[in-house]
């Protein structure tokens, strides 16, 4: 129960937050701070504390009526190394900057190395009103950020993702489950029979619906499907085409999950003395420059992700101007045939 003194004022203060959790009010503040000082038992306490109660530092809490930061977040619980080697972020990021730009907009980027970090972050922006709403990536099945954006005075947001994990909140999407099914009929109208997906982290939600198209169209055509597990880094995928290749019967064909991956497991490919696509058909994912500047070049699942991200900074700006929560479809990827997919080598 608040203080008698923030009741009278209507704010609540970090004794409040004190007097709850059973800690001091130094403590507390070592805790909202970012500090050390604290373990990070209370720490996550005192987080939790604030949020259900509703806390925002005073100078936030005095602007809060009358200002906008004119700022948009994002947080990427991701290792900074794979940022770096994929593409995708790369673009989607510079569109959401380019329409953010247009509106004297800036983007906040935090990238941290847990879920739980992230969490922390979206509560610490929605009792400081850091930013005016938020992008949220990488959703997975019954995520636990989503609930945090749909309680009474939350953050506004968009979930980048299938409307089957956005809570209901807005979302704009790709077809992936289409995507992968045409990918899957294009390899079997090759003649190919035992086909592999190199595929990305299991928990995320794209990567499910991927997995079940592919199974699903697989198994329709009478084909072998061969999954293979990796986290998007070319090294993950270089290491899954060569087990694959070694094993018994081995696949024909591949699709991978990213490009960058694609051109990991291209190198594979020829380290066995086979031939891209005589022995060894891919198909890649998002199809970023690079997939232009292979040997052979790269055949992809294509969609203009530059575009995917302003669209998103877009919804974003109406979820803020009042507009009701929607599902929006983006793009379906298609298939855009290059040179590293032929029939299989009789």
């Amino acid at each position: 129960m608040p203080s008698t003194s923030s009741r009278s004022s209507g704010r609540v203060t970090i004794s409040d937050i004190a007097e709850r959790v059973g800690v001091s009010i130094s403590a507390v503040s070592f805790a909202l701070n970012g500090r050390k000082g604290v373990s990070e038992q209370t720490r996550t306490r005192v987080l939790e504390v604030a949020d259900e109660l509703g806390w925002a530092p005073a100078s936030a809490a005095r602007s809060l009526a009358e200002a906008k930061t004119e700022t948009f977040g994002l947080v990427l619980a991701r290792d900074p190394g794979t940022l770096g080697v994929e593409s995708f972020y790369m673009q989607f990021l510079a569109g959401i900057e380019s329409e953010l730009a247009s509106r004297s907009y800036s983007l906040l980027l935090q990238v941290v190395p847990s879920r739980e970090q992230e969490i922390a972050t979206h509560r610490k922006w929605r009792n400081s009103r850091r930013v005016d709403g938020v992008f949220l990536v990488d959703v997975t099945l019954d995520d636990p950020r989503v609930p945090l954006f749909l309680d009474h005075g939350a953050l506004p947001c968009v979930v980048v993702g299938d409307p089957s994990v956005s809570g209901g909140l807005t979302t704009v999407w790709t077809d992936d489950a289409s995507s992968m099914r045409e990918a899957v009929r294009s390899l079997a109208g090759l003649g190919h029979r035992r086909i592999a997906r190199v595929s990305g982290l299991a928990p995320l939600a794209h990567t499910r619906i991927r997995d079940a198209a592919f199974t699903d169209e697989t198994t329709a055509l009478g084909l072998e499907p061969v999954l293979l597990r990796t986290d998007y880094t070319p090294e993950s995928g270089a290491v899954a085409t060569r087990e694959a290749l070694r094993s018994d019967g081995p696949p024909t064909a591949f699709v991978y999950d990213n490009d960058i991956m694609a051109v990991a497991g291209m190198s594979a490919v020829w380290e066995r003395g086979l031939r891209v696509p005589d022995d060894v058909s891919i198909i890649a994912w998002d199809d970023s420059v690079l997939c232009e500047h292979t040997f052979p070049p790269l055949t992809a699942l294509s969609h203009d992700v530059v575009a995917f991200g302003a669209h998103v900074a877009r919804r974003l700006f109406e979820v803020i101007d009042g507009a009701k929560p929607g599902a929006f479809l983006d793009s379906t990827p298609a298939l855009r045939e290059r040179g590293s997919t032929a029939a299989p080598a009789r």
